[in-house]
Formats: structure tokens, C-alpha cells, sequence
């Protein structure tokens, strides 16, 4: 067994070993940001003298704890806004400058952890031999309410900029754990992917990685305007400004209020990154059209029937007249007209509307803006059960296969597990893991071709995996007007 004692530029930590990994955990990358730096931009960690133990998880941000115990088996971990720390999965064996992977969790912005049992990252990093970082960063208001907006004293996007803090922290530290900080993927699924994408157009992330996969997500972000908007409705449904005094519980039941009262629909976010000068001057997309990510190769794509996970056959349909007024905000009015015969005024054309508007069109849009600066690969997870909710490629279905962790999978189809889902599960997390190495995510048993705007080869994961040139080729050219 390799040292479990290691030291970083604030002080000693002590690991534990297991299952072919050590582990650090609950390791601050960021002064707890309580008090006076609550809604302000995260500061280095406070130094500490002697060997610290990191052998727990460190709180998670403050979140609804009805949706938290889902994540957690129905457990509910300790909560807190001082919940700046991150872990780190290294493999029990000597070794040097490995490549470093950093996951992103989702959770629409304003739910999740680094520390979730799905994110369990013990496999990825022992059968890789990479190094593997999972984190927290502040959620919902505590990061995602833009203060700024109105009080220019405040900085935007501060959930934004804990993830820019913890990965400074990766670059200054992750050498003494083995990683090597020249060579850094960050991966991330929903809003962990969307974030990504705000972290590919921001200005203060730029040399902190190097590539990047974006799972179910890419440019999601509210304007300045509408941040505002938020701001404000949030300060009266509070009856203060005086946002500093108020209570862990107050501003959780103020965010609560908030949603029920302002339209989000299903296609927009309440707390998500903003458009700020300062932070991030740009819409992602543009950016990246405009070459902000020049020489990051990427891995994007989607789940086919990501969005089954938010309806069940009880729902609500939206009336033809909110429908339309979905596609007008998100394709404008030419391709808007042209695609309302692709959604039928039924749950099913209204499930269908939200996978393709909030997720395959953005992912598509990125990828082929991106190709024209570095490399992109781009898949479709197609895989699913037999058993509700997963007898579809729902949202979030394919990370048991990134990380190799089936438990709850496992529990909910109630079946045992194939071994042509074992296979699927390896494959893509060698191929995850190639990417990281390399650049490139071909191996032995997958060639991958590169995404292109003439050919748009896509890799479909499924119990077969197989190669598709520009699938849904006639709904693409209606969504994009080409």
C-alpha cells in the first residue's frame, strides 16, 4: 500500500485505502463561506497545522432534504453552507503525473453532491489508473442567486466560481497526490454539464483543463434581465434585503415560495449561471462560436428519452398556446412554425419537445461550434430496461455506466444485471478514461469517429454499440432552419 499521509500547500491530510484506492475526503479547497462572505466569491482555505483527518464526507450544500434522500438512499447527509470540500480517488499503487479527472455534479443548479453513491468514483479511478476529484459547490440562493444584479458590490455567478476555485485548488495540489495538473479533464452530467459549458466561457477558467465531457447538458444560462428579475421577486417573497441575517431555513423556504410562484416550466431554471460581465460576459455558445475554448477537445451527447425522468402519465399537458410560446423562445419564430408539427399536443409531443429544446438541440449546437476549434466526439446513450422509469433512456441513466456503480440501478429494476451491461459499462468508461490519457476516446474495442458538421458521426451506447451519420437528420434541419 502506497502513503495515505500526504501533503498539500495548506497542510497534511491523512487518507484511508480500500477497493483499490485511497481515498482523501472532505478536503476545503475554500474558506467556509458563512457570515460575511455568504453570496460573496470563494477565498483560499485557511492553512492548518498538524496531519488532518480525511476519511468522511465533508456537509452538503443546503437543499430541499425530501429530493437530497433520494440521491442518498434515503439517507439524508449533514447539511451546511460551510460545504466547500472536495475528494480525491487516487489508485493504491506507486505512480505519478496520472491524468486527473474532475466530476461535475448535476442537479438542476440548486440539488446534488460530490459525495452522492453514485459518484463513488473508486472503480473509475482503480481499473483506470487516472486520479479522480468529485466536489461541492453552492446551489439553488447560495449560489445561484445573482445579487449582483442589483447591487454591483456582489459577484456574479459565485456557484460558477467555487467550481473555478476547486479546480485552482486541483492545479496547485493534485501533484502530491499523484495527478498531473497539466493534463485535466473535467466531466459533468446536467447541470454539472451545463456548468462546463459557463466554465468553457469564462475568462478565469482558461488553463485550469484541458478537456472535457459534457453528459446531458451544455449552454444553459439566464440574462441579466432576468437574473434581476429573479433577484428582486426573491427580496420581496423574503420581505428583506437584508439577505445576510436570515436564517439556513429561511432562504431555503423563500426559494421553495419562489418556484411555486414564478413560471419555470419545464424548460427553464430558476437558479442557473447568468450572463455578467465580469464572470461570464457571454452566452456559452456564443463564446464558443467566437473560438473562447480554441484547443479543448470535448465529448458531448445525450440520453434519447432524457426527458421521461420529469413526467409520469399523470401530468399536466401544457396548453397549445404555452407550447407554441416555448418553441418561440427557443428556436424563434421561422424554425418555431416549422416545428410545431413535431409536437403533438399530447404528453408524449410534449415529453418529446423538452428532450430535444433543453437538451439534444443545445448539445448539438455546442458540438458543431466546437468542432471548428478542436476535436469533438458526440454520442446518443440509447440503453434502458424493462422497468419504470428506466424502461427508457431516461436523464441521468447513463452515470452507473460512467462510474460503475449499479446499486440503485440495480434496486429499481429489480433484475440482475446482464452481462452485456457490464460489457456497455466498460466500454464507455474506458472510453471516458482514453479521453482523459489521450485526447482521444478509442480503444481497442471502440473506434469513435470525430464530429463533423459535413458527416455528424454519432456513437449510439447501447447493449450493441453502433455508428449513426447525422441521426434525426430531418428534425435537426428543422431545428436549426438548415
Amino acid at each position: 500500500m502506497t502513503e495515505l499521509t500526504v501533503q498539500t500547500r495548506c497542510g497534511a491530510l491523512k487518507g484511508t485505502a480500500g477497493h483499490g484506492v485511497r481515498t482523501w475526503k472532505s478536503i476545503p479547497y475554500a474558506k467556509p463561506p458563512v457570515g460575511e462572505l455568504r453570496f460573496k466569491a470563494p477565498e483560499p482555505p485557511v492553512p492548518w497545522d498538524g496531519v488532518k483527518n480525511a476519511d468522511s464526507f465533508g456537509p452538503v450544500c443546503p437543499q430541499p432534504a425530501d429530493l437530497l434522500s433520494m440521491s442518498f438512499s434515503g439517507d439524508v447527509p449533514p447539511q451546511s453552507e460551510d460545504c466547500l470540500y472536495l475528494n480525491v480517488f487516487a489508485p493504491d499503487s506507486e505512480g505519478g503525473k496520472r491524468p486527473v479527472m474532475v466530476w461535475i455534479h448535476g442537479g438542476a443548479f440548486f440539488l446534488g453532491a460530490g459525495s452522492e453513491p453514485t459518484y463513488d468514483a473508486s472503480a473509475l479511478a482503480a481499473d483506470g489508473d487516472v486520479i479522480v476529484v468529485t466536489l461541492n459547490y453552492r446551489l439553488g440562493p447560495f449560489g445561484f442567486l445573482h445579487l449582483f444584479s442589483i447591487d454591483d458590490t456582489y459577484p456574479g455567478n459565485i456557484g460558477m466560481l467555487d467550481q473555478i476555485a476547486a479546480l485552482r485548488w486541483v492545479k496547485d495540489n493534485i501533484s502530491a497526490f499523484g495527478g498531473d495538473p497539466d493534463n485535466v479533464t473535467v466531466f459533468g452530467e446536467s447541470a454539472g454539464g451545463m456548468s462546463i459549458a459557463s466554465l468553457m466561457a469564462m475568462p478565469d477558467a482558461k488553463g485550469l483543463f484541458h478537456k472535457a465531457i459534457l453528459e446531458s447538458g451544455a449552454s444553459q444560462t439566464m440574462t441579466a434581465d432576468v437574473a434581476k428579475e429573479i433577484t428582486t421577486a426573491f427580496i420581496q417573497e423574503a420581505g428583506t434585503d437584508q439577505l445576510q441575517e436570515l436564517s439556513v431555513n429561511d432562504i431555503l423556504k423563500t426559494a421553495d415560495k419562489l418556484r411555486n410562484t414564478i413560471d419555470q416550466s419545464i424548460f427553464h431554471l430558476l437558479f442557473q449561471p447568468a450572463i455578467d460581465p465580469a464572470t461570464l460576459p457571454a452566452e456559452p455558445a456564443k463564446a464558443i462560436a467566437d473560438g473562447a475554448a480554441e484547443g479543448i477537445p470535448m465529448i458531448i451527447g445525450t440520453n434519447r428519452d432524457e426527458a421521461y425522468l420529469f413526467f409520469t402519465p399523470d401530468t399536466d399537458i401544457h396548453s397549445e398556446k404555452k407550447q407554441q410560446e416555448y418553441l418561440l423562445y427557443h428556436l424563434g419564430e421561422n424554425s418555431a412554425k416549422l416545428a410545431a408539427d413535431l409536437y403533438p399536443h399530447s404528453l408524449t409531443g410534449q415529453i418529446d419537445m423538452m428532450t430535444d429544446l433543453k437538451f439534444w438541440r443545445p448539445a448539438v449546437a455546442f458540438a458543431q461550434e466546437q468542432s471548428q476549434y478542436a476535436p469533438v466526439w458526440m454520442y446518443r446513450f440509447d440503453w434502458h430496461g424493462e422497468t419504470p422509469p428506466f424502461h427508457k433512456a431516461v436523464h441521468a441513466l447513463e452515470l452507473p455506466f460512467v462510474f460503475g456503480n449499479f446499486d440503485s440501478l440495480k434496486k429499481t429494476l429489480k433484475e440482475p444485471l446482464s452481462e452485456d451491461v457490464k460489457q456497455l459499462s466498460k466500454l464507455i468508461q474506458s472510453a471516458w478514461i482514453a479521453f482523459a490519457k489521450t485526447g482521444k476516446p478509442d480503444t481497442d474495442q471502440l473506434h469513435w469517429p470525430q464530429y463533423e458538421t459535413g458527416s455528424r458521426e454519432t456513437i449510439i451506447f447501447n447493449t450493441s454499440v453502433s455508428t449513426e451519420s447525422d441521426p434525426d437528420s430531418a428534425k435537426r434541419r428543422i431545428l436549426f432552419q438548415a
